[in-house]
């Protein structure tokens, strides 16, 4: 591989060219498929002021298959973006380089996301689809590829929003007796609202119950810091995006007014670099990780790792099989997180009746597989 000089004298790796095509692992489809999702009687309700919508957009499949015929995938709920990404970009970026050179194609990423402006959930499809590839080819589940912390984990129920307290308390009831060993409640968006209920959780569960609060950007500073000593009092575990996560600078007021122990960086655009601004200003208790906003699994492994270096917990957002696999490739994350959509309560099949997940056994990301 050649090198680039800077002015400083240091030499820099050249981007590697296109690998030789007589090489197995070199790239030579990719592809996406469209599929209509599982449809929902009732779509999740959220906190006021979101869109509540049906989610009857394409999925898409992401396909890469290499020359020796060893393929990754990765899915979707924006099968539509994907495809146009794919079609404009993606495919000339990878046909003909060499699917095992992970780091190098996910640089390429974020040549692309320069001019291109990629959205945030479409940073880390290829990623996954090539970590998926290369833990399929080895014979071994992503995690265990990657390298395991644990074989199993507790999964919370994280609720969407329902309509009242009492509704609530009912559902909570309900994830207890299926086994889940904690509780993060998706509220209404309103700071007083959401402190009664908050409080009125807390005294129905008692006080060994692990709660959390996610705000889904709800709040300014004056009502997110009321939310927020609402649930220091009541020993919330950690205080989730209250607020819109493209001001920073909202958030290290925020943290210098509250004792709530702050879960930031979630959905906001530039994976570890933005995390890293997050915990340089804010020193949060938490940060946020995963495939599908933070880069792919590269992303979602480089920023745990950086927050292990400050000895902060990232947290893994979301579930499905890439999650499951990150929750149990990352030491310093606590909790798988299911989401508990409707009343009556249907819980993930995944959860088994202690309230832990494991990941799926087969190789790669095991797509489709529920043990």
């Amino acid at each position: 591989m050649t090198s680039l000089s800077t002015p400083q004298g240091v030499d820099l790796p050249a981007p590697a060219a296109p690998r030789d095509p007589d090489r197995g692992t070199v790239i030579e489809r990719v592809d996406v498929d469209l599929f209509d999702p599982v449809p929902t009687n009732e779509p999740p309700r959220w906190r006021a002021g979101l869109p509540q919508t049906l989610a009857t957009w394409p999925m898409g499949e992401l396909r890469i298959v290499t020359a020796d015929g060893h393929e990754g995938r990765a899915i979707t709920n924006r099968g539509h973006v994907l495809k146009d990404l794919v079609d404009r970009w993606l495919r000339v970026e990878l046909v003909g380089r060499d699917a095992l050179d992970r780091e190098l194609l996910w640089r390429r990423m974020w040549e692309v996301d320069r001019l291109e402006y990629l959205p945030t959930h479409m940073t880390g499809p290829v990623d996954v689809a090539l970590w998926d590839l290369a833990a399929r080819a080895a014979g071994m589940p992503l995690h265990r590829f990657l390298g395991s912390a644990r074989d199993r984990i507790p999964a919370y129920a994280s609720t969407a929003t329902f309509g009242s307290v009492e509704e609530y308390l009912d559902v909570i009831d309900q994830c207890l007796a299926h086994g889940f060993r904690a509780i993060k409640l998706h509220a209404w968006g309103d700071a007083r609202r959401d402190a009664q209920l908050a409080a009125r959780v807390r005294e129905h569960v008692g006080p060994d119950v692990p709660l959390m609060y996610d705000g889904s950007a709800a709040f300014d500073v004056a009502d997110a810091v009321y939310l927020g000593d609402a649930l220091h009092a009541q020993d919330y575990l950690w205080y989730e995006e209250p607020i819109q996560e493209y001001s920073i600078a909202a958030y290290r007021s925020l943290a210098a007014k509250t004792r709530a122990p702050l879960l930031v960086a979630e959905v906001s655009a530039g994976a570890h670099m933005n995390t890293a601004d997050f915990i340089s200003a804010v020193s949060p208790a938490y940060v946020r990780t995963s495939a599908g906003f933070r880069g792919g699994v590269t992303g979602a492994m480089r920023i745990a790792h950086l927050a292990d270096a400050f000895r902060i917990r990232a947290e893994v957002h979301g579930g499905g099989p890439v999650s499951r696999h990150l929750c149990l490739a990352i030491s310093n994350t606590t909790y798988y997180e299911s989401l508990v959509l409707s009343n009556p309560v249907i819980p993930e099949s995944v959860v088994d009746r202690d309230g832990y997940v494991t990941a799926p056994k087969g190789p790669g990301v095991g797509w489709g597989q529920t043990a």
